[in-house]
């Protein structure tokens, strides 16, 4: 994976006597804004339609006024001062409807809480079977997957090999999906076999845990954080073991949207820089997945 090393440009959107100042990343001698650099159709618009799925609580979802919350749709908010344009989120139901969404070019970019992933780079299946275009990332975070139990953690789940002979629950079409289908076959060598329950959302996979009928529930360790510590009170569940296989969420791209994805990385980098970047994650108390620089394809 490529390293988040570097911190690029520090240049930010500021509002003046109520007029929105743009300021371009490494603006000089006439160069011109970011929001000036934005592909053409863009800027006519006014606005950067956005795919999300709004079940991932802390990262994305909707407050009690029904309004988008978390960490993307705040760093969308940043990202509309520093580009001069509105970023307008479009709910399109189950996670596993993001991807196809953009490639069916319903909207410019994914931004909801999405692993980059070599197989979502690529548009193959988790056997390698070509199965679309694939798209870019503009990688902005970093996230492992964590496994939620219920409370006091009574099977004494603390890593993937723990789970075989056990029964987990997932949301269908993410990566722990995928790790947890792959996992199975680890645990058939092991003669313990591991089931999975393939769900269409977070609240019914955790569902089924909190009933009884999984032993575990495995999802982005943000997620797992804050469902064990808000459930119940705090009372209903707990994570079991440390983070796993760390990962990048990127901003998803169409492949030939190079423009759109070059000014988005400066743009990010420009957060990054000037430390806006770092007060979102205070906030929604999520500094461990802080990058040093924004970056495409960094899986």
């Amino acid at each position: 994976m490529k390293a988040f090393t570097s911190r690029s440009c520090g240049s930010i959107a500021v509002i003046a006597a109520g007029a929105l100042l743009l300021s371009a990343c490494g603006t000089s001698g006439g160069k011109a804004s970011l929001h000036d650099q934005l592909p053409e159709k863009i800027r006519k618009a006014g606005v950067i339609q956005v795919g999300a799925s709004f079940t991932a609580a802390p990262v994305i979802f909707r407050n009690p006024q029904g309004q988008p919350d978390g960490l993307d749709p705040d760093i969308a908010a940043a990202l509309e001062k520093t580009l001069g344009v509105k970023f307008e989120f479009q709910d399109v139901g189950a996670f596993s409807n993001v991807l196809p969404g953009l490639l069916a070019q319903k909207y410019d970019i994914g931004l909801s809480g999405i692993t980059d992933t070599r197989e979502r780079q690529q548009g193959v299946d988790k056997n390698g079977k070509q199965v679309n275009d694939g798209v870019d990332f503009v990688d902005y975070f970093m996230a492992g997957i964590g496994i939620v139990v219920r409370k006091g953690n009574p099977e004494k789940l603390t890593k993937l090999d723990s789970l075989c002979g056990r029964t987990v629950s997932v949301k269908k079409g993410t990566i722990h999906d995928d790790l947890a289908t792959n996992q199975m076959k680890a645990c058939e060598h092991l003669g313990k076999p591991l089931k999975v329950m393939e769900l269409d959302g977070d609240d019914k996979a955790l569902d089924e845990l909190r009933s009884g009928s999984a032993d575990a529930y495995l999802t982005d360790y943000p997620k797992a954080q804050y469902r064990s510590q808000t459930e119940g009170g705090g009372q209903d569940f707990d994570l079991a073991g440390p983070q796993l296989q760390p990962r990048p969420y990127g901003i998803a791209l169409r492949k030939g949207d190079k423009d759109l994805q070059t000014i988005l990385t400066k743009a990010l980098n420009t957060l990054i820089a000037n430390g806006t970047y770092d007060q979102i994650l205070t906030k929604r108390q999520l500094s461990v997945g802080a990058v040093q620089n924004s970056v495409v394809n960094g899986s």
